[in-house]
């Protein structure tokens, strides 16, 4: 009997299971959820009609700023609006995150341009024995924050051509790049420009309630530097003992054009590499030599180097700058990769053009922080969550893990940081401050719970890239299975950031320069 081909009835698809279910849901819910830049003028709007309504009623609450009753004040009038239309321009060139941000930038950019990380990523590597990759690729990542996105795109596909070229999966190089990257933000060796995005921040939110507060970019630094320490061993626990076994059967069937190999230093990428050590070696002494006398105007005027008056504190964007800049200038010169003046300005202004999309989401930020707080709404709800907290009783340890809860389960749609704690801060600095805990410990409970969702989530941005990574060994590698691998490295890492935020408060260590637990 003859069949046509309009009567071959293809075989039905196999039934998903319910994770696949739950992956697809969350990237439906994901993909409808409106681009920050729109999560925040819809909060604008909130709030000026949120401020009309609950203009001129008694809540009962005195403001601990005046004394006085807590009045919210109607962002609708004529008058406010004027005030605000007067107050547009100033309310963005004056927000905290945006100057220490694009300052940053600048010095990264010629890191990166110049080839200063990617080259002595690739030195490290490049001795290491096939047993001690897994540490060193991790390390590599950990480092490469200071890169912030750009990390993913050079530690990523350096630790699969690593691991291929040593005889291993490469997959299991991937994913060794990958999930401390992206998975263990809050764990870093050098400040970086999420640690200044979201100090700024933390500082709006605070001076709802204390109007001269000042976050310290690194209150969080001395946790986060151990934790950072602490990664490595877990990371590589799971890389070989977990995420190899797994990989056992999965073929390597990729074009062997496509796979990418990692060449080796050139001669004058070496020596760059080595005048660039002694380039920081000789900043440090400086600064050490500028900094140790007691009279030295460096110094607060109780002559602390850390506290909140000193000026290595107050410029320390800048500095930074300096020991991100100049060793790279060095590097570029010596390794043949800067050859004029132009080169570095156009790295500057590349780099500087890719922060538009952030530019636009800071204006939008900075409007809603204002209005939120000229309204006094942010004060009404951190008083009036304060008081609630006070009638529940929680132990403030519970208070942390909640917002660290919280965080995590808003990553799963909002993986931006920064965008989040736009959103949240204004909310939660002040409501815990008002019940006695210091921003500092609220920014870092925020900053463990950011991050290690980013792993099991495909809304975060780069994971496609990540996944096309994969493609490059193996061909048939989905999305299921790239979050089977990554699941255990999310938890693991939400797991240890937690243990390791309540053991570095319950021992009494100092969370970072400038960091505090308690206010006032």
């Amino acid at each position: 009997m003859n069949t046509s081909a309009e009567d071959v009835v293809a075989p039905a698809p196999p039934p998903r299971g319910r994770g696949a279910r739950v992956l697809d849901w969350f990237e439906r819910v994901g993909n409808r959820f409106p681009d920050p830049v729109v999560l925040f003028l819809g909060a604008l709007v909130a709030t000026w009609v949120l401020s009309s309504l609950l203009a001129g009623r008694d809540f009962g609450l005195i403001d601990p700023r005046t004394q006085a009753p807590l009045q919210v004040i109607d962002q609708l009038t004529l008058q406010a609006l004027a005030v605000s239309m007067v107050g547009v321009t100033q309310a963005f060139v004056a927000f905290p995150p945006l100057g220490m941000v694009l300052v940053m930038v600048i010095g990264v950019a010629v890191a990166e341009r110049s080839g200063l990380v990617g080259g002595a990523l690739r030195g490290v590597l490049s001795i290491a024995s096939p047993r001690l990759l897994t540490p060193l690729v991790t390390l590599a990542a950990l480092v490469g924050h200071v890169m912030s996105d750009g990390a993913l795109v050079i530690v990523v596909p350096l630790g699969g051509a690593l691991f291929y070229v040593a005889g291993r999966h490469p997959l299991a190089g991937i994913i060794a790049g990958f999930a401390p990257t992206s998975g263990a933000m809050f764990a870093n060796f050098f400040p970086y420009a999420l640690d200044a995005i979201v100090a700024g921040f933390s500082e709006i939110g605070a001076r709802i309630i204390a109007p001269a507060y000042q976050v310290n970019p690194l209150g969080n630094y001395w946790l986060a530097l151990v934790t950072a320490v602490v990664v490595i061993p877990v990371t590589w626990w799971l890389v070989e003992r977990v995420v190899e076994p797994r990989l056992r059967d999965v073929a390597v069937d990729g074009d062997p054009e496509l796979m990418p190999s990692a060449p080796p230093l050139t001669r004058r990428e070496r020596h760059g590499l080595w005048v660039a050590l002694m380039v920081t070696v000789a900043l440090a002494g400086a600064f050490a030599w500028v900094v140790t006398p007691a009279a030295s105007p460096m110094r607060a005027p109780d002559g602390s180097l850390t506290g909140a008056g000193s000026p290595v504190m107050q410029g320390l964007i800048p500095l930074m700058l300096v020991f991100t800049l100049v060793p790279s200038l060095a590097y570029g010169l010596v390794a043949g990769t800067i050859r004029n003046h132009r080169q570095v300005v156009d790295a500057m202004a590349t780099t500087m053009s890719s922060m538009g999309y952030y530019i636009v989401m800071v204006f939008f930020a900075a409007q809603f922080t204002k209005a939120f707080a000229d309204s006094n709404i942010g004060a009404l709800i951190a008083l009036g969550g304060a008081e609630t907290l006070h009638a529940l009783a929680m132990p403030a340890v519970v208070t942390i893990v909640g917002v660290i809860l919280l965080t995590a389960v808003i990553d799963f749609l909002v993986p931006s940081a920064s965008a989040k704690w736009a959103l949240l801060a204004p909310i939660f600095v002040p409501m815990l401050m008002s019940v006695g805990i210091a921003p500092e410990l609220t920014q870092a409970a925020f900053r463990v719970g950011d991050g290690p969702v980013n792993l099991m989530t495909p809304l975060m941005p780069y994971f496609p890239l990540v996944l096309a990574f994969c493609r490059r060994y193996t061909t048939g590698f989905g999305v299921g299975t790239l979050m089977s691998l990554l699941l255990p490295f999310g938890v693991g890492y939400l797991v240890l950031q937690t243990i390791m935020l309540l053991l570095w408060w319950g021992l009494g260590v100092p969370l970072g320069i400038g960091g505090r637990y308690v206010y006032p």
